[in-house]
């Protein structure tokens, strides 16, 4: 059944240039059950990689642009009184999806990006006192541009911790802006695009990962990692235990992708930085962006002996 996310990778990267680390990282992180975030200048295909993700992966998909007007009933959704009914009657937002791309997120306001912490980590969004469940499975892909920009809003740490993983697609290399410059529109592209994988594969994937096998000796190094961010100097916070089980869980699933049934140091050091980096604060810059802290966490896992 792994094998599908391979052949949703090579779809994808036929869309997204240039980008196999990414495009793999990004399927790790829905294979692990995760929400992903994508932070980066814009232009450079966030909008595009979430919009193949979710095609390739036959997901139902909703499109919301964050805005600094937008408000949580936006997202969530709104009670309207219906004169036949005699009585309000919710109407569903677009959070009520299997892949949301939340784009743009740090352009809304705290308060409107704080509607979606309950649908990010429960699955399930409350309204008016009623409790509507999320379907499975359920993904947000959230874009944010440097927070330098004019015009945005910092993500609150307690919604940085709920995102499993941060990446960055940065700029083409040559070879790969000239595809993308003599090819065909990547939009037109798109909607040639065709389903590589079934919702129930990838839930039946994602169930699989159970199965991959962890030692206790691996549980330690885990272990050892969380300890030393909370201990060392360059970070106003360490990792938080929804920190480490990410870890874990994206480590078992970078071992599927590579055929294996167990989980090796290597994998957790695969995942290390897309899953670490956004949560940790560096102590002498609260203003950075959610990558700001990408070059201490490898020093912390050079640190942090297997």
């Amino acid at each position: 059944m792994f094998a599908k996310i391979h052949a949703v990778a090579g779809q994808v990267s036929q869309i997204v240039v240039g980008k196999d680390v990414q495009i793999r990282q990004s399927l790790v992180c829905l294979l692990a059950g995760g929400h992903l975030l994508i932070e980066d200048v814009p232009g450079v295909g966030k909008t595009t990689l979430a919009h193949a993700l979710a095609i390739s992966l036959g997901l139902k998909f909703s499109r919301l642009q964050f805005t600094s007007d937008l408000l949580p009933a936006d997202v969530i959704g709104i009670s309207i009184f219906d004169r036949e009914k005699n009585g309000f009657v919710f109407h569903p937002g677009p959070v009520f999806t299997q892949v949301l791309l939340a784009d743009e997120i740090n352009r809304a306001t705290p308060k409107t990006q704080s509607a979606l912490l309950e649908a990010m980590e429960e699955r399930q969004v409350t309204a008016d006192g009623v409790t509507r469940n999320l379907p499975e499975p359920y993904f947000v892909i959230a874009t944010q541009n440097p927070t330098h920009q004019i015009g945005t809003f910092q993500l609150p740490e307690s919604q940085l911790d709920r995102f499993m993983m941060c990446l960055s697609l940065g700029y083409p290399d040559a070879v790969a802006e000239r595809a993308l410059l003599m090819g065909e529109d990547r939009r037109t592209m798109l909607k040639s695009l065709a389903t590589a994988m079934q919702p129930e594969e990838l839930l039946a994937a994602q169930a699989a990962l159970k199965g991959i096998h962890v030692s206790p000796a691996l549980i330690d190094y885990v272990q050892a990692l969380a300890q030393a961010s909370r201990q060392n100097g360059s970070f106003a916070e360490g990792m938080s235990p929804r920190a480490a089980i990410a870890m874990l869980q994206a480590s078992r699933a970078w071992a599927a992708l590579e055929g294996r049934n167990h989980v090796i140091p290597e994998d957790v050091q695969a995942v290390l930085v897309p899953v670490v980096a956004h949560r940790l604060r560096p102590l002498k810059s609260a203003g950075s962006s959610a990558l700001g802290s990408r070059d201490l966490v490898l020093q912390l896992m050079k640190s942090v002996p297997v």
